[in-house]
C-alpha cells in the first residue's frame, strides 16, 4: 500500500470512528422521520408503529479521492424487521466539494452473520468528481421494527485485481449413437480435438446421456457420482478445467433431471437437480428438484439452471442472491430472450450450451462475447468477474437489485380468481 492510499484509508477509518453526535438524522420529510436515539456505541432507529417511517442516521465523511476505491461496511441488530433486505438500509452517497451528489449510491448488499450482529458491506469506485461521502444508516417503513447500527466504516482499499476466467461451451448433437456412453465419448472428442487453447471452464449441453440414443430418461439415469461423471472427470483432469454437464440422475425410485458440476481435479463438486420440470418431462417419470445450490470455485462462484428453468425468474433471481456470478445453462431449447434477461435483471454472466438453444456466453448487458453456431464448434471467451457493469442513471444494478427486491410481499395463488 503506498503512503498516500494509506492515509487516506486511515482518515476514513478514522471518521467513521468519530464521537456519535456527529451524525445527524435524516428523512425524506419531516412527518416521515422514525424515532431515533443513543445507546453507548449504537445509533438506534424504530419503526413507532407507523408504516410510512422512513430514515435514520447520516454522517459526513471527507478526504474521498475520485477514482480510488473503497470498502463501506457497517453492523446492525435488527427485531421486529419483516424483510431486512430492503427494511434495513446502509449505503454511501457520494458527493463532490458541493455537497452535490456525483454518481450513483452504492448499496450495502453483501451480509454475514457475526454472533448476534450482521455485517453489511460493499466494495465500489468512487465517482471521479468524488470529494466527500455520506453515510447513511436507515430503516425503511417497518413499524413494528427496531434496527441498532455500530460500526460504520468507508476505508481506502486496493482497486480488485482481474478475474479472468475462459469458458468454452459446447455446440454437438449426437446422432443415431447406440448408447450414452457413446453419446458421452463424441462430446468428449469434439473438446478433446476443438479446445486448442486452456479453458477454465468447460460447458456441456442438457442430457449427455440421452441425445441421439433413442432411450427414455429412465433408461440412462444413472448415479452421481458414477461412470459418467468418471468420464467427466477424466476430461476435467486433461485439460485442467471444470466442467459443467446435464445428465439423468438415479436416487432410489426417483430420477431427476441432473447438472453436474466436476473439478479440475475430476472430482464431483455439485450437483443441481432441475426444479422446474416441464409436464412432457413428468410424463415420462422424471422427479423435480426443491433447491438452488451455488459453488464456489476457484474463479468465482456458479450457480446452474436446465432448460425450462428460463422460462421462470426465481431460479435466476435465487443464484444472484446467493453471490453467483456466473450461471451455467445446459438446455435443450428455450426462449432466447428470456435467457437474455436472466442475465440482464440480475446483472451476472451467463453461458449455455443447447441443441435447439443457440451455444454462447452472454454478458450482464445481454450481450453475446463469444458464440458457436454450428454444430460441431466451441463458443469460447475470456470474462472478468471482477468488472462492474453499471446503469449510468441506476448505478450497479446488481447490488442495488437485492437491496430493493420485495420478498415479503405474497405471491397470490396462481390462476385463483377468486
Amino acid at each position: 500500500m503506498t503512503r498516500a492510499l494509506a492515509a487516506v484509508g486511515l482518515l476514513c477509518a478514522a471518521a467513521a470512528a468519530q464521537a456519535p453526535e456527529e451524525w445527524s438524522v435524516w428523512s425524506a420529510r419531516g412527518e416521515l422521520r422514525p424515532e431515533t436515539a443513543r445507546q453507548g456505541e449504537w445509533l438506534i432507529i424504530r419503526g413507532g408503529g407507523r408504516p410510512e417511517a422512513y430514515g435514520g442516521w447520516v454522517r459526513r465523511v471527507e478526504g474521498v479521492r475520485g477514482g480510488a476505491w473503497y470498502r463501506f461496511s457497517a453492523e446492525y441488530q435488527a427485531s421486529g424487521v419483516a424483510a431486512e433486505n430492503w427494511q434495513v438500509v446502509a449505503r454511501v452517497d457520494w458527493l463532490d466539494g458541493s455537497g452535490r451528489r456525483v454518481g450513483q449510491p452504492e448499496y450495502a448488499a453483501w451480509s454475514e452473520r457475526q454472533g448476534e450482529a450482521t455485517v453489511l458491506w460493499v466494495s465500489a469506485p468512487a465517482p471521479p468528481q468524488a470529494t466527500a461521502a455520506r453515510i447513511e444508516l436507515l430503516l425503511a417503513n417497518a413499524p413494528s421494527g427496531e434496527v441498532r447500527w455500530r460500526n460504520a466504516r468507508l476505508e481506502q482499499i486496493p482497486a480488485p485485481a482481474p478475474r479472468r476466467v475462459r469458458i468454452a461451451a459446447v455446440n454437438l448433437r449426437p446422432e443415431r449413437t447406440q448408447s450414452a456412453q457413446e453419446s458421452v465419448d463424441a462430446f468428449l472428442r469434439l473438446v478433446d480435438e476443438r479446445l486448442r487453447t486452456p479453458a477454465d471452464l468447460i460447458l456441456l449441453p442438457e442430457g449427455i446421456t440421452v441425445v441421439g440414443t433413442g432411450r427414455s430418461y429412465v433408461e440412462v439415469a444413472e448415479s452421481v457420482p458414477g461412470p459418467t461423471t468418471a468420464k467427466l472427470g477424466e476430461l476435467a483432469r486433461r485439460h485442467r478445467a471444470w466442467v459443467a454437464a446435464g445428465i439423468y440422475e438415479r436416487d432410489g425410485r426417483a430420477v431427476y433431471n441432473t447438472a453436474v458440476l466436476v473439478d479440475r481435479e475430476g472430482r464431483v463438486a455439485g450437483r443441481y437437480r432441475k426444479v422446474y420440470l416441464p409436464r412432457e418431462e413428468v410424463e415420462r417419470g422424471l422427479t423435480p428438484g426443491h433447491a438452488w445450490p451455488v459453488f464456489d470455485t476457484d474463479f468465482g462462484r456458479v450457480g446452474m439452471m436446465i432448460c425450462y428453468d428460463v422460462f421462470f425468474p426465481d431460479p435466476a433471481r435465487a443464484l444472484a442472491a446467493q453471490g453467483a456470478e456466473l450461471i451455467l445453462l445446459p438446455i435443450w431449447g428455450g426462449d432466447e430472450t428470456l435467457a437474455a434477461a436472466r442475465a440482464i435483471e440480475n446483472r451476472v454472466f451467463l453461458a449455455a450450451s443447447g441443441y435447439d438453444h443457440p451455444t454462447y456466453i452472454m454478458d450482464p448487458d445481454g450481450k453475446r462475447v463469444a458464440q458457436a453456431p454450428q454444430r460441431g464448434e466451441l463458443a469460447v471467451a475470456e470474462i472478468d468477474l471482477a468488472r462492474r457493469y453499471p446503469d449510468p442513471w441506476l448505478g450497479d444494478m446488481r447490488t442495488r437489485r437485492l437491496k430493493e427486491i420485495r420478498m415479503d410481499v405474497p405471491m397470490p395463488f396462481p390462476g385463483r380468481l377468486r
